[in-house]
């Protein structure tokens, strides 16, 4: 099949695009929840040190974000494919679904990030605070997974 306006020679353009952006941003967002909340742990550990453990559930939290995003990639890379069967609207398609699962991710992990750092050190001082924490963390992640399920959805157009 000849390359027409339907299959321009920068279709996959967007397609790598798509994939770059989806772990790129969610990546970034991980990298600062685990840092912000590392450092939450850091601060607690020097009074609690029998809690950093138990602490480290938000830095786990942070990590998972990247791993929607490096799915959603993987998943756009398996689909790129030579411009001559590659259209426009796959690769603006693709291009949606890395920044839809991208962004989402970097707002996760800011959430998790902030909250993992403020509710670490809270939970050093009132235990009864952890069960809370987890609670908003899980709020915080869900934006990541909406993202994942976006970004899913659009692929399969």
């Amino acid at each position: 099949m000849p390359l027409s306006e339907e299959y321009p020679v920068y279709g996959p353009f967007f397609g790598v695009m798509g994939a770059a952006a989806a772990v790129i941003f969610s990546s970034l967002g991980a990298a600062y929840g685990t840092a912000k909340s590392g450092t939450g742990i850091a601060a607690m550990s020097v009074m609690r040190p029998e809690l950093i453990m138990k602490s480290i559930i938000p830095v786990v939290m942070a990590g998972i974000v990247a791993i929607y995003g490096l799915v959603v990639s993987i998943l756009i890379a398996s689909g790129l494919s030579s411009p001559s069967t590659y259209s426009l609207y796959r690769g603006f398609v693709h291009l949606g679904a890395g920044l839809a699962v991208g962004f989402s991710g970097l707002a996760a992990g800011f959430a998790i990030g902030i909250v993992g750092d403020a509710g670490v050190r809270g939970t050093a001082q009132q235990p009864r605070l952890f069960v809370g924490m987890i609670l908003i963390l899980i709020f915080a992640e869900v934006l990541g997974l909406y993202g994942l399920i976006v970004a899913i959805f659009l692929y399969t157009k």
